[in-house]
């Protein structure tokens, strides 16, 4: 199997080896080669490591109980997630071996909610170079740049340009963290080798005025690209890509709310791309609407539907939520009807001033709320909606601590036994509300997920395990689905099915349990059975597709990398 130019070759007794040209330091320094204290003597030999790294040979589990244990002696998650990068961009495989080993406790580390303050600290506890830096200036230069990028045969590419980092905001050129954390996650859930991965910050500039006063930062020291200059940047980023990354899926990530939009509809139909903060979280909330339902014993139909917070991920939701409506036969008008989107303003009415295009799809006719008791019928808050429609679903996406109340869920188990209510801002400071607190205000009766990790709660003598509505369940495998198939547009309708994917991955304990998300340690199982119904879909759908009459599995684990060592053989 052909891994960029990592090749693994059979002798001619069947034996597996890894043909390597690289010798000494250079070997050393490469971290996607380096096996570091576990290179045998014979290695040692072949390779011109002899007196380069200490005498004992150590066996692979010996190298993960070492740097276990320096990770568990670190003090503070910062330092555990600079000791994880320090060895990722010393060993991937054995990097990746660990995570492998330690899911759920350190996938908090390498992405959320700790990246948020790695990107805020990016320029004071910068370490070593990995992904490339797009500017107005080099934008043109990408080719020249990718001849001397480590990474050969680039398939996946996750881009930022830092301006809405995890509730935080504008972090320029700290962003990096993102597009690093998101590949990581790629290559421990969907088993995409780091070689093919290709993490991109483009600096147009910052808002942030503390970075701008810093003279410690390390991006572009000027205000924002914005305007026209902004898309034709964006334009010749895009072009740059698909002239030399030309079987690469692209992720966006992390844009502004109106940039995030025009972006994907500007080239959606250009490259293979997606928005993860859009399509992402409408999927894996669907997904949990799903669950849910599952333990109401209701359908999607059967619900109406509230989003706090109206950025990428709301009406992201929304649009998934509406994907989901229509599958299960509701009529496109009906499904509009179900949905209900609210903003800074309130609820979004479509005679508002000024209203987003983006927004509009979900903005309600004024008439809607004839007869409504609320102190201003031209701005009705979260409380004055529920009070007056029977909401069932309770989604937050609004950053806003502590918005949702004991008034919002009292007032919906009047109309419902069993609310659906998912704070899923984060990071956790940012969550509508605490899962305890939750369940106290509906007497263990709501179904909660949220958007950041939380303990098991205990209500009552019942065990209530939190589900993380955490996007790493559907991008690997939407991701590594996109890669397998060539497909030349990534669309709606593979999130749809991601989400029912995902759903079928909880089981009858987790649903006990008031449960709808499976465990972080179930994350590779889960991106399989995600990208496997994808293809299916494409199976049964495309007749021209290649993936016709092949067996899925087989191909799926062909593109599959695990972190183990091969041995090598000197070329």
């Amino acid at each position: 199997m052909t891994i960029g130019k990592y090749l693994r070759w059979k002798d001619a007794q069947g034996k597996v080896f890894r043909p390597v040209s690289l010798t000494g330091t250079e070997l050393l320094n490469d971290r996607t080669l380096n096996k570091s204290t576990a290179f045998t003597q014979e290695e040692r030999e072949a390779f011109q490591l002899t007196g380069l790294l200490p005498p004992r040979v150590q066996t692979f589990d010996d190298q993960l109980n070492r740097v276990y244990d320096g990770f568990s002696s670190a003090s503070t998650d910062i330092e555990k997630y600079l000791f994880l990068r320090s060895l990722q961009d010393r060993n991937e495989t054995l990097f990746y071996a660990l995570l492998s080993r330690h899911v759920e406790e350190m996938t908090p580390i390498i992405y959320t909610p700790t990246v948020g303050k790695a990107c805020q600290e990016f320029s004071h506890r910068y370490q070593k170079a990995r992904g490339l830096y797009i500017t107005e200036e080099n934008v043109d230069a990408m080719g020249e740049m990718s001849r001397h990028f480590m990474g050969k045969e680039i398939k996946i590419i996750v881009v930022t340009d830092s301006q809405g980092i995890l509730g935080i905001g504008d972090q320029g050129v700290g962003g990096m963290g993102i597009p690093i954390g998101k590949l990581s996650l790629y290559t421990l859930g969907a088993g995409i080798h780091p070689a093919h991965c290709l993490p991109i910050v483009l600096d147009v500039g910052t808002d942030n005025q503390e970075l701008l006063d810093d003279p410690m930062y390390l991006g572009i020291s000027r205000k924002r690209l914005r305007g026209d200059a902004y898309k034709r940047f964006i334009k010749a980023f895009v072009q740059q890509v698909k002239r030399y990354f030309p079987k690469a899926v692209l992720q966006w990530e992390d844009f502004s709310k109106a940039n995030a939009f025009d972006n994907l509809d500007d080239y959606e139909d250009s490259l293979p791309s997606f928005n993860d903060d859009i399509q992402g979280t409408g999927s894996v909330v669907l997904a949990g609407i799903l669950g849910a339902c599952k333990i109401k014993h209701e359908r999607l139909v059967d619900q109406t539907y509230v989003i706090y917070g109206a950025g990428a991920g709301g009406v992201g939701v929304a649009d998934q939520i509406y994907a989901g409506l229509l599958k299960e036969g509701c009529s496109h008008h009906s499904a509009r009807a179900k949905i209900f989107i609210l903003d800074s303003q309130g609820v979004v009415f479509d005679d508002r001033d000024g209203l987003e295009d983006y927004k509009r799809r979900y903005a309600k006719s004024r008439s809607i709320s004839e007869g409504w008791h609320a102190t201003d019928l031209g701005k009705i808050s979260l409380t004055e909606l529920i009070n007056n429609h029977p909401v069932t679903v309770l989604l937050g996406a609004s950053g806003i601590g502590g918005s949702f109340t004991i008034e919002h869920i009292q007032k919906m188990m009047e109309y419902t036994p069993r609310p659906i209510i998912f704070p899923l801002s984060n990071p956790t400071a940012h969550c509508e509300a605490i899962p305890e607190a939750i369940y106290h205000w509906s007497d263990g009766q709501a179904i909660v997920a949220t958007g950041s990790p939380f303990s098991d709660v205990e209500y009552n003598g019942q065990q209530y395990r939190i589900g993380q509505g955490n996007n790493v369940f559907i991008f690997p495998g939407v991701g590594l689905a996109s890669i397998v198939s060539q497909t030349s547009k990534i669309t709606q309708d593979m999130f749809t099915t991601a989400s029912y994917a995902l759903a079928e991955c909880v089981n009858e304990q987790d649903l006990a349990m008031g449960c709808i998300y499976p465990r972080i340690s179930d994350l590779k199982a889960v991106s399989v059975h995600v990208a496997e119904a994808i293809l299916t879909q494409m199976q049964a759908t495309d007749a021209c597709s290649y993936l016709r009459n092949k067996d899925l599995k087989q191909v799926l684990a062909e593109h599959m990398w695990e972190p183990v060592y091969l041995p090598y053989r000197r070329v």
